[in-house]
């Protein structure tokens, strides 16, 4: 019987390391875990550039964590040949890398992205893989299930450690941003309502989490600084909640004193939909745009998102609130998200 026929490329796998080897000296990649997907074993990258000086700020980019949403790894793939291109004339960029760290993991799942699945080959939903469990019920599956890996949304069985990328992905935190005096992430998703949304934890529980007046001092720097953006700054908690939460995990091990700022940015795959209902019968369409020039607006308009926020991570002190500020950040950010019903779209 003839072996079967190799699978074709994996697109943004080979942008990826195309990416990396363009970069140069000016990125540090390292292969962080290698995932078994049939007789290929696929790597999960991280690739830093700027200043590794442990007291420099830092921001943290992440894709591809369901495989389902491609537009996810496209936009953080986007950025980073942004990087890479600017790297070579762009002396602006060269000096605030002098004052921070980047660092990207672009394909966090290219088990799912090669499968066309939210989950990782082992049917397990990475999103819902950490140990925290929510203080109250969340939406049936939706919110996190260890039904079995037939069913979206499995947290992974009980007991057993982290899947590998999952894994990766937390040391990739912990070393680089966690210990950091301030770190900012932001991972990219799609999928929800007909608004681009900026989330941040905690997923498993009502309760704010730490460092919430830093987070209201940043959505007012946003509305400032583009009045025109189109994201809904909120915590995922007022939408719904769930299990085993990565970004939940990571908070709740994250050093006293130190600022760690988790933002997931969900686009508002709907309105692809809305306005292409084709979609509807496909599964890439469900999560992605599938027209060409959609896509592109969709790229170009977080792009400049991803730029703000890495000068955001560039100068903390120059916005973060401090003292009588703080309480009153603290004060006004209890007033606007959890003493209020949650915005629908």
């Amino acid at each position: 019987m003839p072996p079967p026929p190799p699978l074709p490329p994996l697109p943004e796998l080979e942008e990826l390391q195309h990416l990396i080897a363009q970069g140069g000296g000016w990125l540090q990649s390292r292969v962080v875990c290698e995932v078994k997907v049939g007789p290929e074993r696929l790597p999960v990258w991280a690739i830093g550039l700027g200043n590794p000086a442990p007291g420099l700020p830092a921001l943290g980019v992440i894709g591809g964590v369901h495989g389902l949403e491609r537009i996810g790894a496209e936009v953080v793939l986007a950025w980073l040949r942004s990087l890479v291109m600017r790297l070579r004339w762009d002396e602006t960029l060269h000096r605030q890398l002098e004052q921070m760290r980047i660092v990207l993991m672009p394909l966090v799942n290219p088990g799912g992205l090669r499968l066309g699945t939210r989950a990782n080959p082992q049917g397990v939903d990475l999103m819902r893989n950490a140990p925290v469990d929510s203080d109250e019920a969340g939406p049936w599956l939706v919110g996190g299930h260890r039904i079995g890996p037939g069913l979206p949304w499995y947290r992974g069985p009980l007991g057993a450690a982290m899947q590998p990328e999952a894994q990766a992905l937390c040391e990739v935190v912990r070393s680089e941003l966690l210990e950091r005096p301030f770190s900012l992430v932001v991972d990219c998703h799609s999928g929800f309502g007909l608004h681009d949304r900026l989330w941040f934890p905690f997923a498993h529980t009502a309760r704010p989490m730490p460092q919430l007046a830093a987070l209201h001092a940043l959505g007012e720097v946003l509305d400032q600084s583009l009045p025109y953006h189109p994201y809904i700054l909120e915590p995922q908690s007022r939408q719904y909640r769930a299990h085993g939460d990565l970004w939940d995990h990571l908070v709740l091990a994250a050093p006293q004193g130190n600022v760690f700022l988790p933002l997931t940015l969900e686009m508002g795959s709907w309105l692809w939909v809305k306005k292409n209902p084709r979609q509807l019968f496909s599964r890439l369409g469900l999560f992605n745009p599938l027209i060409g020039h959609r896509q592109q607006r969709v790229l170009r308009r977080h792009l400049m998102w991803l730029d703000f926020a890495s000068r955001l991570a560039a100068s903390p002190a120059r916005w973060l609130p401090e003292g009588a500020a703080r309480v009153q950040h603290q004060e006004a950010a209890l007033t606007r998200w959890y003493r209020t019903a949650p915005r629908g779209g």
